[in-house]
């Protein structure tokens, strides 16, 4: 009798919560703070915002707090405190977020995907000025002093951990190092600009990475990932390029399936509008670019490829082909490059050292500028010392001609002219052939 009223009791102890709220996660951005809500069962949920001071509240149904709020991490300027509050109702559960500014937040529920349960996610749309990154256009340049940009985006990130190894080290840390190191070898070339597309550990929106390309006026957009299967045997770095059809080998499937699974992870994905206008005319622009595009990409994959091939293993020496999201913006270059598999023991001890790091960066770094160096876009730094270096010309020395004479006549000092040739003094001999620098 005592066993049966002890789980009378139990019952209704359960059942007088519905739900439970296990834990809150924070993960600001430059334009977006994401607050999720982890639950044991589907959320049913209101809430509203109110003023002076700024405040988000929201009412849990039927929920029990399991949550210490002085344990959650939240390193950005808009959610001052996180607190509770009396409900309306008993089995209710009120969250207050205080904020700096007032936000007109987008609350929407999440169904188990991945590693997670049932979530309820508030974005709240909030530039962060301490965060604030390369997004905005560049000024433009004058002619011959325009950069190459490169625009990186590493895979994943916040509440889309990637692929997850098996000593449970996370896509999203492995591919924003790499990136970083890239960015900074990038930086360091004169000719040259990197953009990421995220600076931390927040999740940015598929469609949005190349957006944040095109607004920095990007020449390529390399997306950074780790490769991940079910089995654990596969090794080695690929590159991937856009497929012309809908891919369907093995390898292409899983790696789109992974994408769909990040959107449910990431959040809701955005709905592309049509184009107004003449939507033939529009196709045939969108179709020009695209194979331009697309063939460039080709190119430079080739050009990654070697490079990487000289330092890493490599899953495939030849570019790769799948149907991905950050791969389709048609008037921007774009490759994945998966920098080995995070799934295979060995690879992700690899990975999650900056030794190798470093070595993957350096590749992808040489790979990039060796293409450039060989077709430059017109009007950059790279383009004018190309067609410096193409002046260079061979001139054979005759019989009374002088190195100040020589100099005189292809318009360059005579300091130049030695210096370029390793001349110690002034003096020239009859058939000796000269480089003649570009002017």
């Amino acid at each position: 009798m005592k066993a049966i009223l002890t789980f009378i009791c139990l019952w209704f102890s359960v059942s007088a919560w519905a739900n439970q709220l296990e834990s809150i996660r924070v993960w600001p951005s430059p334009d977006n703070t994401r607050i999720v809500l982890d639950m044991s069962n589907a959320p049913v949920y209101e809430y509203f915002t109110l003023t002076e001071p700024h405040r988000l509240v929201v009412d849990l149904k039927e929920t029990q707090n399991h949550v210490k709020f002085d344990t959650i991490k939240n390193d950005g300027q808009l959610i001052k405190t996180v607190r509770n509050s009396t409900p309306q109702t008993p089995k209710d559960y009120r969250l207050v977020f205080e904020l700096n500014n007032g936000v007109k937040p987008l609350v929407f529920p999440l169904t188990p995907a991945g590693n997670y349960g049932h979530r309820l996610v508030i974005d709240l749309p909030f530039t962060d000025p301490s965060k604030k990154q390369q997004q905005i256009a560049p000024k433009p340049a004058p002619p011959g002093k325009k950069e190459v940009v490169i625009a990186i985006d590493p895979g994943h990130g916040g509440e889309d951990p990637g692929a997850i190894g098996p000593r449970k080290n996370r896509e999203k840390h492995v591919t924003l190092a790499i990136s970083r190191r890239l960015a900074d070898l990038i930086n360091k070339e004169p000719g040259m600009r990197a953009v990421l597309t995220r600076t931390g550990d927040y999740y940015v929106n598929l469609n949005q990475r190349s957006e944040i390309a095109r607004k920095s006026k990007a020449d390529l957009l390399l997306s950074i990932h780790a490769d991940s299967v079910a089995n654990s045997g596969p090794r080695g770095a690929s590159v991937w390029v856009l497929s012309s059809n809908r891919a369907n080998r093995e390898m292409a499937s899983w790696l789109e399936k992974q994408e769909r699974q990040s959107e449910l992870l990431g959040g809701v994905g955005e709905v592309i509008s049509q184009t107004d206008g003449n939507p033939y005319l529009t196709r045939t622009f969108l179709d020009l670019s695209m194979d331009k595009s697309r063939a460039e990409s080709f190119v430079l994959s080739e050009h990654i490829l070697t490079a990487m091939g000289k330092v890493v293993r490599l899953h495939k020496s030849k570019p790769e082909h799948a149907s991905l999201a950050v791969l389709k913006s048609p008037d921007i270059p774009s490759l994945l490059i998966e920098a080995g598999f995070i799934s295979n023991p060995q690879e992700e001890s690899l990975l999650i050292t900056g030794a190798h790091q470093q070595k993957i960066a350096l590749a992808v770094f040489n790979g990039v500028k060796s293409y450039y160096q060989q077709h430059p876009p017109s009007g950059t730094m790279m383009a004018q010392q190309s067609s410096s270096n193409r002046q260079a010309k061979k001139h054979t020395v005759s019989s009374g001609e002088t190195l100040s004479r020589i100099a005189q006549n292809y318009g360059v000092s005579v300091n130049h002219l030695k210096g370029h040739n390793s001349l110690r003094s002034d003096v020239v001999r009859t058939g000796q052939v000269l480089d003649i620098p570009g002017s």
